[in-house]
């Protein structure tokens, strides 16, 4: 590893003590660091310490699923040789049949979760995206868009609502299209920092990322019916931004599964995660049991009987699809194995 590999450049990348304590002494020698922007099929796109761009061939045991766009790696200038532990990770389960983990972001320090001043504002949505970067140790903030011109609703009565999901969020409504506002955004932005942007179709994601980057993405139409639009943006990839940090930008999201979420959503929901403690059983569902808490806070009107009832639906949810993508991986395992064990008994049978 050449000297510019304590650089600022190499700090500029997000690099932290972090990542320094997971290399041997033959690595600081001999390999150097990067970090993925952009991960394809095959291949993976990453930056060096100069910030110059080199392709690189996925081959042997690293896959394109295995890696996600702000990864540190180890390279030798040609290959991958290992990927470094992540500090922080966004994923979710994949869309699909299939029970497996789709990763969206690594080593990030903020999500932007948007949305907007219109129908597409939806609690059961940011509760998703709320619990996701809770549980990745990421600092939320509800970016609300289209604060110029509200469907009849007062901007007020967005911020309020988003407040009352999660008290520790930053929330903040803006305008995307005014560069004043865009710039209320970058005290999150700055060097060495890193953050993933995240949402539905139409809220203005694309028009965040240009006016924090510059670079030009184009943004999709929206439909005055439904408040849906065409994202563009089809890859997730990392970009420079103004002030200095690194924006990771991901495509609109029309599933977002949780898995692995169980301690995001009970620090979430943490009110009633705490009441669920006390009930008589340890087995209560919180619906009819006799000695229930929750109903009962529900009865007496502590709690709203519609969050509960999200807050139900997230934690089966998270349970199934945990449960579902282990028992995938332990399959896989299993096959692997089954694999080489019959490559082994083959070439003993050829004498080799």
């Amino acid at each position: 590893m050449t000297q510019d590999t304590t650089s600022t450049d190499l700090k500029t990348l997000g690099w932290s003590q972090f990542f320094t304590s997971q290399l041997s002494i033959e690595e600081l020698e001999t390999l150097t660091p990067m970090r993925l922007c952009e991960v394809r099929r095959r291949s993976v796109v990453a930056l060096s310490a100069g910030l110059e761009r080199l392709d690189i061939s996925l081959t042997g045991d690293h896959v394109a699923t295995d890696m996600a766009v702000g990864d540190f790696v180890l390279s030798d200038g040609e290959r991958i040789i290992r990927r470094l532990d992540r500090r922080t990770l966004i994923s979710r389960r994949a869309a699909g049949v299939a029970a497996t983990a789709q990763l969206i972001a690594a080593n990030i320090d903020t999500l932007f979760i948007t949305t907007s001043c219109n129908t597409d504002f939806n609690e059961a949505r940011l509760e998703r995206y709320l619990a996701i970067a809770i549980e990745a140790e990421a600092a939320p903030v509800i970016v609300i868009t289209k604060a110029d011109r509200p469907e009849d609703i007062p901007v007020e009565t967005y911020v309020d609502r988003a407040k009352a999901i999660y008290e520790r969020a930053e929330i903040l409504a803006i305008n995307a299209k005014d560069p004043a506002d865009i710039a209320r955004l970058e005290h999150y932005c700055g060097t060495g920092q890193t953050l993933a942007l995240v949402g539905s179709s139409g809220v203005g994601k694309s028009t965040i990322a240009r006016g924090l980057t510059g670079e030009d993405l184009d943004v999709g139409d929206i439909r005055e019916d439904d408040a849906k639009g065409r994202h563009t943006t089809t890859a997730r990839s990392m970009h420079r931004m103004h002030a200095g940090g690194w924006l990771i930008d991901t495509p609109g999201m029309r599933e977002l599964a949780l898995h692995d979420a169980m301690e995001g959503i009970g620090t979430l929901f943490e009110d009633i995660t705490d009441l669920a403690m006390t009930c008589k059983f340890s087995d209560c569902q919180h619906r009819t049991e006799p000695g229930c808490a929750i109903r009962a806070a529900i009865d007496s009107g502590v709690l709203d009987e519609p969050r509960v009832e999200r807050w139900r639906k997230l934690m089966e949810e998270d349970s199934r699809n945990s449960e579902s993508i282990s028992e995938a991986r332990g399959r896989g395992r299993k096959f692997s194995k089954m694999v080489k064990q019959a490559k082994k008994v083959k070439s003993g049978k050829r004498g080799e």
